[in-house]
């Protein structure tokens, strides 16, 4: 029985599947795995696994876009690698990838170039706009940092680390690497 599964990604909790299920579901798609995850790493996607992991020899993992899969040439030459091990091929709706194909294999091959191209491409300029902002004196940096002295008075006021962490919206692991540092001057 050849089945048709789809997998749809987006890269953030607030972006919708909607429009990438529909197309899914109208390519014939019966079965759907979402997540929203980056695609830049292939880390903890686990509803990608699973996609990977159900098909069978004949079946066709179908994605509206070659990026929702993956963004990285390895990542996308593993993934494709795995398909085919497990005599599964990749349909691709809007870039008409079809992987069971040898011209398909071919143009999958090029776009999964340029894929890994517009990652880099992208790198280069944010690097180029953090560089920019920086010399100007207006990049503030990433995340803000953990106020390592309000950690250490409370521990010492008698609060947990699970209470601390809870209270300032960080990692229990980060109270406990700031405990073990040494006291800043």
């Amino acid at each position: 029985m050849r089945r048709r599964i789809g997998y749809a990604r987006v890269s953030t909790e607030d972006q919708n599947l909607a429009i990438q299920k529909r197309a899914l579901e109208k390519d014939g798609c019966a079965i759907v795995f979402e997540e929203k995850r980056t695609g830049t790493k292939r880390d903890d996607r686990k509803q990608l696994e699973l996609a990977l992991k159900v098909l069978s020899p004949g079946d066709t993992l179908v994605v509206t876009r070659l990026d929702r899969l993956g963004r990285s040439l390895r990542d996308l030459a593993n993934i494709v690698h795995e398909i085919e091990a497990s005599g599964a091929n990749l349909r691709v709706i809007e870039q008409s990838v079809d992987t069971g194909t040898s011209a398909g294999r071919a143009f999958f091959g090029m776009l999964a170039v340029f894929a890994q191209f517009e990652t880099d491409v992208r790198r280069e300029r944010q690097a180029e706009g953090i560089a920019q902002a920086k010399k100007a004196g207006v990049y503030t940096g990433g995340k803000p940092r953990i106020d390592r002295n309000r950690v250490r008075n409370l521990i010492a006021e008698g609060h947990g680390p699970a209470d601390v962490a809870r209270k300032l919206k960080v990692s229990r692991m980060s109270v406990y690497r700031i405990m073990n540092d040494a006291p800043e001057r």
